[in-house]
């Protein structure tokens, strides 16, 4: 047996399916704001993420016929916009290093940073991470995915994110500490 999500705004998604105009409207004004910031977060430029959020809203409606309610509508448009932020951001050709060229053991300890930390200070400090390392922390820190559900959109390896992870977290205490 199949579990279905119960979605607050299954009338707007089966008229925007009929193609109702109204209907869609509706939809990206309830989720636009919210995919508008994901995006951001992982992409780092406005224009940059305007575009990709109104890319993901238009092959969401091409798509939406795909929609099962399996997930809610908002959790289905967000992997549409990370996997839309993730190809932009693949064509400015942004890549990872693989954990073998690089002398890193997971095993070693990291510095823990327990002072207090001002929040628009760790905002500003993941502007400043390199896209790689800003991509890596927004996954896992921000939008909850774990290292293997990073492995997969990324298309690297579970011990690269990993690695990728533990590196951008170390830069990222470096640029709160300055």
């Amino acid at each position: 047996m199949e579990t279905k999500i119960q979605n607050i705004h299954k009338e707007f998604i089966e008229k925007s399916k009929l193609g109702d105009r109204n209907s869609q409207y509706k939809l990206y004004e309830l989720y636009v704001d919210a995919m508008y910031n994901i995006s951001m977060r992982m992409v780092g430029v406005k224009e940059d993420a305007e575009d990709v959020v109104q890319d993901s809203f238009v092959d969401a409606f091409k798509k939406l016929h795909f929609f099962k309610y399996e997930s809610t509508f908002g959790a289905w448009l967000k992997r549409i916009v990370i996997n839309k932020s993730i190809n932009h951001l693949k064509l400015k050709r942004i890549t990872f290093s693989p954990l073998e060229n690089h002398e890193y053991n997971l095993k070693e300890e990291a510095t823990e940073f327990k002072e207090k930390i001002d929040l628009d200070k760790v905002k500003l400090g993941i502007d400043q991470l390199p896209n790689g390392y800003k991509q890596i922390i927004c996954l896992y820190l921000l939008e909850g995915y774990d290292h293997n559900e990073i492995g997969e959109i990324l298309n690297i390896s579970v011990s690269t994110s990993k690695s990728q992870y533990h590196r951008a977290k170390k830069k990222l205490i470096e640029i709160i500490k300055e």
